[in-house]
């Protein structure tokens, strides 16, 4: 698993995405209860994993697994009181927790890095207990979905996405789920679909700061698909331009599936 993203910036910036939302509603309504024993794969700085040990409360346990070691000491900090949590390094594909052992096993914004996402779901389904659920959450076309949406500036767009390709980056792992867990054996299988974001109008500084953040990290892949710096930062500035028009709609989905083993 190679991640894209890392950057001086890029604890505060999940810290602030994750922050933006509460996950306990999609967590309960994806079978998380309360005296689960709960996996947590690409924890990130443990924003999510602290509302999951909300959920499963003190009869509960959750381990927590990230590959980037700056993201793991954010979580330690951030859950250093709660006894009921073990927060470990790693990646997928391989989470070296026991076979049929969680009730709940969830993943967020991981699969969209990663090239094989068959052997890391099949991880997943190893290590949840027959009859537990096994929740995958990713994107599905971040940074296509505006309106207006210039012709030309789509086009642009279109070599930041052969970048991202290039380096294995799926930005429609969100739409592939359903298919990869029927292949993967899981049963009652089902979509929920959230907003990554909406912004009808002008993004809020948040998201503008988080697609700054973006684009400069992205600066070293993409630069060579826009034939050089001054290029890039041209398309950089219209779409920011287009994230902050009080014209224009922008929007971004999530889709979460969840199944079961049996």
């Amino acid at each position: 698993m190679t991640y894209l993203m890392e950057s001086a910036q890029e604890v505060e910036r999940l810290q602030a995405q994750a922050s933006a939302t509460s996950y306990a509603d999609r967590l309960r309504l994806t079978g998380l209860r309360p005296g689960d024993t709960a996996l947590d794969v690409g924890c990130g700085p443990g924003v999510i994993t602290s509302e999951i040990l909300d959920i499963v409360g003190p009869t509960g346990h959750v381990v927590g697994i990230e590959p980037q070691a700056e993201h793991l000491s954010a979580a330690q900090a951030l859950l250093s009181g709660h006894p009921n949590v073990t927060l470990l390094q790693g990646a997928l594909p391989e989470t070296r927790q026991p076979s049929n052992h969680f009730d709940y096993v969830w993943c967020q914004y991981v699969f969209e890095y990663l090239g094989e996402q068959d052997s890391a779901l099949a991880e997943l389904v190893r290590v949840v207990k027959p009859g537990g659920r096994v929740v995958v959450a990713d994107i599905d076309g971040v940074g296509l979905w505006n309106w207006p949406f210039p012709e030309d500036l789509q086009q642009e767009s279109q070599k930041l996405l052969s970048a991202l390709r290039a380096a294995r980056f799926d930005l429609h792992a969100g739409r592939k789920l359903f298919h990869l867990f029927r292949k993967a054996g899981l049963e009652d299988v089902r979509v929920h679909i959230s907003p990554f974001y909406v912004a009808a109008g002008a993004v809020d500084a948040r998201l503008h700061d988080d697609w700054v953040i973006r684009f400069r990290t992205l600066r070293p892949l993409a630069e060579p698909y826009f034939g050089g710096p001054a290029p890039y930062d041209a398309f950089c500035q219209r779409f920011m331009a287009l994230l902050d028009d009080a014209d224009t709609l922008k929007y971004a989905m999530v889709l979460t599936t969840e199944g079961v083993k049996r």
